[in-house]
């Protein structure tokens, strides 16, 4: 199979599990909203990332799948968080209305909260039933990411953050918080699950770094330089919400060459796993190269 091939067999099987935790039951209308914000578009990168990175150790992709899906329902509910008025005030997500706009606020918080307890009860299901510490370990990585040494902590610097002036070491703590916790923690626990040793393990901490830097100083540039219809979202955002960015901090230029360094650094990391890393070190080059 060529790279787009197997990218699409990945996120088809994403997809696939995730239907079928997020299957219709009583309260519907919790589900609905539930399934309208994770249906509503998502490339799956975290999850591709997590089952890449466990391919990249020797592991098999489905031994991560369960943890992958988890992995997805936590970004998702952050999205759905994020939007709310008391937050981005966002009205459209991937080119649709936000979950708050979709159904209500009340529903939009409730759906995100339950996207984030059932990702958890997802994983610790599959503990408990595959009776393996990698598991737990995996699991544990993506509560600090996720969390309070992770996202959320990221999300809380960045809230209030907003309207005031930010110096570069600021700004990197809630990039590398807010959207490189969720990378690195997809990549490394993948990399847990997989088998991978401390060294492999500390390999791709410093890759999903990289990869999260980039990916957010990516979306400070297209904030700028792109148009909704492209990226399914306002565009200048961040103006409107008056936050320092990568680009307002360091300028377009210098931004985009940042940008090249930390994802070309990523790649040539990727590069030491051999051919197991291979799909890995391609999907890195489609996130360089990414428009949207």
């Amino acid at each position: 199979m060529n790279f787009n091939e197997k990218l699409n067999n990945k996120i088809e099987m994403v997809n696939k599990a995730l239907k079928e935790y997020l299957a219709p039951r009583y309260p519907e209308r919790l589900y609905e909203a539930m399934g309208y914000s994770v249906f509503a578009g998502g490339k799956r990168l975290r999850p591709v990332l997590m089952l890449s990175a466990c391919e990249a150790v020797g592991g098999k992709e489905e031994d991560a799948l369960p943890f992958a899906c988890a992995m997805e329902m936590i970004h998702t509910y952050s999205l759905i968080h994020d939007d709310l008025p008391a937050m981005d005030n966002d009205d459209f997500r991937r080119g649709k209305p936000t979950c708050h706009k979709a159904f209500d606020e009340a529903l939009a918080i409730l759906a995100g909260d339950g996207l984030l307890t059932y990702a958890f009860e997802i994983m610790l299901n599959t503990i408990c039933d595959r009776k393996d510490m990698n598991y737990a370990k995996a699991a544990r990585y993506i509560a600090e990411n996720s969390g309070t040494c992770g996202m959320l902590v990221g999300q809380v610097v960045d809230v209030e953050s907003e309207g005031v002036s930010i110096d570069d070491k600021t700004l990197m703590y809630i990039h590398d918080n807010k959207t490189g916790g969720l990378i690195k923690a997809s990549l490394v626990a993948g990399a847990i699950i997989g088998g991978a040793t401390e060294d492999e393990i500390r390999d791709f901490e410093k890759i999903g770094y990289n990869i999260g830097i980039a990916f957010q100083i990516k979306d400070d540039i297209l904030d700028v330089t792109s148009t909704s219809e492209i990226l399914g979202k306002p565009v200048f955002s961040d103006e409107k919400n008056n936050k320092s960015t990568y680009v307002t901090l360091h300028g377009l230029e210098n931004a985009q060459e940042d940008f090249k360094t930390l994802s070309e650094g990523a790649v040539r990391m990727i590069e030491n796993f051999g051919k197991n890393g291979e799909f890995l070190r391609s999907y890195a080059d489609t996130l360089i190269n990414r428009i949207n």
